[in-house]
């Protein structure tokens, strides 16, 4: 079944003193959620079911977000959540810790339904 791709956000969250890297993760998905807001399900009942999410998240460690937890946090569709390596770590030297700083691409597919739809 070919897919196109609906919707690409992008979002940025922090975690500036749990040095929690799936916080900051989850953050930086519901910053891209709330930059959207999709009518066409209504508007030409499809079943979000139908959405396919697929979210990249950019930080220093991905080995430390919980990618399960993000997963859960999106409000529709079926979600894949990868960690790769991006985002940034500022270090806090008087503190000995860092501030942690994640981006999240959020991208949606849906089937191709050309045929189903025609513009008038």
């Amino acid at each position: 079944m070919t897919e196109k791709r609906i919707i690409l956000e992008m979002g940025m969250g922090n975690d500036w003193y749990g040095q929690d890297y799936t916080k900051a993760a989850q953050r930086a998905v519901q910053d891209a959620l709330h930059h959207s807001s999709i009518t066409l399900f209504s508007k030409l009942g499809v079943d979000h079911t139908e959405m396919r999410v697929q979210v990249t998240i950019g930080v220093q460690n991905p080995d430390d977000v919980d990618c399960d937890v993000v997963a859960a946090d999106l409000p529709r569709g079926r979600a894949e959540v990868r960690a790769v390596k991006g985002g940034l770590d500022v270090h806090d030297a008087e503190a000995g810790t860092h501030h942690i700083v994640a981006t999240a691409a959020v991208e949606a597919f849906l089937p191709d339904m050309a045929e189903k739809y025609k513009l008038s």
